[in-house]
């Protein structure tokens, strides 16, 4: 994984040193709110319903022990013991005093971590697929451009005050598993017909008030051309993008009024200009950051592993663990395994101190010390030898993070909510929590299968709601919270954007309606096989709107 040079570890260090006056000024009352606001916001620090909340940057979501470890230590010391993963692939403390947050930045530092633009209108932390690296159906790795993108958009200039934020991700596999295609740029790795590394780009992608999927202006970016064509969609957007609503702000506004063609006109006018200049990556470059992200030396074992088979046969959640929480790895005899932040009942992406330590100790036991965050708010071990699966289980059952739940009913996606967000209209938390405990049977969950549930606590969607296969958008209506449903959207490569069901649903009943959706969906399937997207799109909503509201 990258590791950070003079320069970085200086560029890093000099940003805390600026915060740490910026806020000694705010407490001594020589900067107002006002003054201070895009100060902290571009070091990650919001000021939320109760508290600040500080957003700690995880690029592309690869972190190590070592890390994890001063995660942990920051939420014991300066928070209530606990930290938050986000669809991001960040972390968030919830409870940090504005006093302690320079020595947070510090101590992050020391772990080659920062907070910069996690926040702001500004380029934010760019994701990727959680499992680069790793997975077997993977083109390359893209974790390198990742980082090739990071190191240019880092208090880029340019584009440190856009009309709106600004979010990129990057897949290396044709199966997206980084919702690309609801990004401002989404980035797929592909290859052309000589086996050249680039990029098909979409741009225009983006969730929130206005949803809207990635709009195509690339088939096949060449390598060399990555900064250089997304300075370029960056200039157009930063020159036409509009300033005067920020409703209206971001860049998928802007291709819906400008128009596709024009568009990508624009964009390919720009990047004429610039294409052969400072901005084309040289080989030698992309090789050398490449090789920080070289695999750890793993051996090809090829045979059955008979005590994880015996384990299976044994001990039912170890079986459900195994079906649900492991990812096919390139090499054989290894796995990638998904530690699911979603225990029953509990609050999704949610980690305490204890249990980060215990990833960090699990990480450098099993897996060649390497983590990752997933923007479905669980952890990942990349790299784990399927041999040693009973023994990290065990592990895992002790710290109470052995749910085998990962793609299922109540591996559910939950943004704060009214618990902690000054934007949200409605609480996200206690929904997820209470259709986590009306579905958590394992039979159950097994029955249903992959499911997708995403819930935002407002219109900013950062729960992704838009794009679960259940959505659900909590409002206020009257003084009341209620619930506005939405069917079939999907965010991997056939993305779709959920349609809304009808009238919301109380507090009160809003469970009872998820439970009839999927009751209605376990009665139309033409198998188990089915799941719940697919029925949805060969019958359409007709059957599911019926069974929520009756016959108009």
């Amino acid at each position: 994984m990258y590791r950070y040079d003079e320069f970085d570890q200086g560029f890093v260090t000099q940003r805390t040193e600026q915060f740490k006056d910026q806020v000694r000024r705010r407490l001594l009352g020589e900067l107002t709110e006002e003054e201070f606001k895009p100060l902290r916001l571009m070091n990650g620090l919001y000021l939320q319903l109760h508290a600040y909340m500080l957003r700690v940057a995880i690029p592309y979501g690869t972190l190590n022990g070592r890390q994890m470890r001063k995660l942990a230590h920051i939420a014991r010391t300066y928070d209530h013991g606990y930290a938050h993963f986000t669809t991001r692939q960040n972390i968030q403390y919830n409870w940090p005093k504005l006093e302690d947050t320079p020595a947070i930045l510090e101590e992050l530092a020391e772990v080659e971590m920062h907070a910069i633009q996690t926040s702001g209108n500004c380029i934010r932390n760019v994701t990727a697929d959680h499992f680069a690296g790793a997975a077997a159906d993977e083109i390359a790795d893209p974790r390198p451009y990742a980082e090739i993108l990071r190191q240019w958009s880092s208090l880029h200039p340019e584009f440190s005050f856009l009309p709106r934020k600004f979010k990129i991700a990057i897949t290396g596999a044709p199966h997206d598993r980084a919702a690309v295609q609801v990004h401002d740029i989404g980035l797929q790795l592909t290859r052309n017909e000589a086996g050249d590394i680039g990029f098909v780009v979409f741009v225009g992608g983006g969730l929130g008030r206005t949803p809207m999927i990635g709009r195509k202006v690339r088939d096949y970016l060449p390598e060399e051309d990555l900064l250089a064509y997304s300075e370029a969609i960056l200039r157009v957007y930063n020159r036409f993008g509009r300033r005067d609503n920020k409703y209206k702000a971001r860049i998928k506004i802007l291709v819906h009024e400008t128009g596709l063609e024009e568009l990508k006109a624009d964009i390919e006018a720009e990047f004429e200009k610039i294409r052969y200049g400072v901005l084309r990556l040289p080989d030698e470059e992309v090789r050398r950051i490449e090789a920080y992200f070289a695999p750890p030396p793993l051996e090809v074992l090829t045979a059955l592993d008979t005590s994880v088979e015996a384990r299976k046969a044994s001990d039912p959640a170890f079986a459900q663990f195994i079906a649900h929480n492991l990812n096919e790895h390139r090499v054989p005899g290894h796995t990638s395994v998904t530690i699911s932040m979603k225990p029953i009942g509990g609050i999704p992406g949610d980690a305490s101190d204890a249990q980060m330590d215990v990833i960090a100790d699990l990480a450098e036991r099993f897996g060649h010390d390497e983590i990752r965050i997933s923007h479905e708010q669980n952890v990942i071990l990349p790299h784990v030898k399927i041999a040693d699966l009973p023994a990290l289980f065990d592990a895992l059952v002790a710290s109470e993070m052995a749910e085998g739940n990962a793609g299922l009913i109540t591996d559910i996606i939950a943004c704060p909510g009214m618990d902690y967000c000054a934007l949200a209209t409605a609480r996200s938390i206690p929904v997820a929590q209470r259709i986590s405990e009306r579905f958590g049977g394992a039979e159950r969950q097994a029955e249903i299968g992959e499911l997708k549930i995403k819930i935002s606590g407002c219109i900013n969607a950062c729960g992704h709601h838009h794009v679960g296969h259940i959505g659900i958008l909590g409002l206020e209506k009257k003084g009341e919270e209620f619930y506005q449903i939405t069917l079939g959207g999907s965010a991997n490569e056939n993305s779709s954007i959920g349609k809304i069901a009808g009238r919301g649903f109380s507090s009160e009943t809003v469970v009872d309606a998820i439970e009839t959706l999927v009751d209605t969906y376990l009665g139309l399937r033409t198998s188990k096989e089915e799941t719940f997207l697919d029925a949805y799109r060969r019958i359409g909503e007709e059957p599911f709107k019926e069974a929520l509201y009756g016959v108009a």
